[in-house]
């Protein structure tokens, strides 16, 4: 039995993450948010996900205080045997290819960089913090969660879909990489104790349409659709799963044929920050 601590427990990811690592009979200490002990006790194997998601515009301090600061505190005061960084791929954003060793290009001056320059920021901190094992894991965008709330893309369209009607305002045409939460939460506590590289994507490596859910979602509530005048187009390139696959053996899921028959809600995406109203 390994010990691990779940920072961020409280989000899907963390909260899914922590009940797998206790169903495999592994010793699991999730800490409240401003919890100090974890400056004081020998924390074993730990999972970072603690990060603010679609609502960093408006809050830019917290979100510099999650993927930085404590991070960096947690880095330099902490005993720990491993850490994993949540991290995202959102970074490729303009990117035309999208490999763990891809350059990366981001402007200061571009409000919706905050988020990339933030986790890149976490990343760096991660990997010239002098840790041997300590390990950052990208992760693209997170379907068949629980958060019922989310203003994520999914599950604004989920709600608007169960209401009879989807008010689109990207093109049907844009599209991401979609993995689904138990693939996410089979992989992370590999690569963490396991991983023989720093840096890891964690997606499907395979792109859905905008299109594709919204007849997803028409399918099962017999839903409306209408496309905004003004919709625009999303794309971001495929991302490489290459090296998570040959060092796990990792074979993604269809997302769509491993959601529940009659739907799911679903949960905290990594990689998509807007509600429908603004994506």
């Amino acid at each position: 039995m390994s010990r691990f601590v779940v920072l961020g427990a409280s989000g899907v990811i963390g909260r899914r993450l922590a009940m797998a690592l206790r169903n495999a009979g592994e010793e699991v200490w999730t800490p409240a948010r401003g919890d100090t002990e974890i400056f004081s006790r020998p924390l074993g194997h730990v999972i970072y996900a603690i990060g603010v998601t679609a609502d960093f515009r408006i809050r830019p301090f917290d979100t510099v205080q999650a993927h930085v600061c404590l991070l960096t505190r947690l880095l330099r005061e902490a005993e720990f045997d491993s850490l994993l960084y949540l991290s995202s791929t959102r970074v490729y954003s303009g990117a035309t290819k999208c490999t763990e060793e891809t350059f990366l290009q981001v402007r200061s001056q571009e409000p919706s960089d905050l988020y990339n320059l933030s986790k890149l920021m976490g990343e760096s901190i991660c990997f010239s913090s002098g840790h041997k094992e300590v390990r950052v894991a990208r992760l693209a965008n997170v379907v068949g969660g629980d958060d019922t709330q989310s203003t994520n893309f999914l599950p604004t369209l989920w709600r608007e879909a169960q209401v009879g009607k989807i008010i689109l305002q990207s093109t049907l045409t844009s599209k991401k990489d979609y993995i689904h939460i138990d693939d996410v939460v089979n992989l992370l506590p590999r690569i963490a104790t396991l991983g023989q590289h720093k840096l890891y994507n964690v997606a499907s490596g395979k792109q859905i349409s905008h299109g594709q859910w919204v007849e997803y979602f028409m399918e099962l509530t017999g839903c409306t659709v209408q496309i905004a005048i003004d919709a625009a187009e999303t794309i971001f390139a495929p991302i490489d799963v290459t090296r998570v696959c040959d060092e796990f053996g990792f074979v993604p899921r269809p997302v769509f044929t491993a959601l529940p028959a009659g739907g799911d809600i679903f949960g905290t995406s990594t990689n998509e920050f807007k509600s429908n109203s603004t994506t």
